[in-house]
């Protein structure tokens, strides 16, 4: 009997939820796979912060270097330092440090319209969006070649 012939097995659902409810077999199995069809992912973690001298944070960004590019997981400008350009500044260095690294460019996401236009401003082109991605928003995704 071929593999297409035989029959499809019927699946035994285990499911777990809330912490730790991820699999390391799961993430293990499709890192093989996607490491077999595009290379190693070479992830290097990559975090800048900016304190004020009595230590309060200004600003930071926290972000995953894989397959040569940048991936701005999380970028925060103390609300007292905004349209200051302090943003400006962060996102500048992040793109120094990226190309230190040799990455092709940067890719982020936002659910804040004002932070979308924000960062087109540096050079970033939308790719797509989902609509209601948190209720009544919608997450966007932004990506800028170096």
């Amino acid at each position: 009997m071929s593999p297409r012939s035989a029959k499809t097995p019927t699946p035994h659902w285990v499911v777990h939820t809330g912490a730790g409810a991820e699999t390391q077999e799961v993430a293990s199995a499709l890192g093989a796979e996607i490491a077999r069809n595009f290379g190693p992912r070479d992830e290097a973690l990559l975090s800048i912060v900016s304190r004020e001298e009595n230590g309060v944070l200004v600003c930071g960004l926290n972000g995953v270097i894989h397959w040569r590019w940048l991936y701005v997981r999380h970028f925060y400008v103390a609300p007292a330092f905004r349209a200051k350009g302090v943003g400006r500044a962060l996102m500048i260095e992040a793109e120094r440090m990226a190309r230190e690294k040799k990455c092709l460019g940067v890719y982020l996401d936002s659910f804040d319209e004002a932070a979308a236009k924000f960062y087109e401003r540096l050079g970033f082109a939308r790719h797509g969006r989902i609509e209601n991605f948190p209720a009544g928003a919608a997450r966007i995704f932004l990506s800028k070649a170096l």
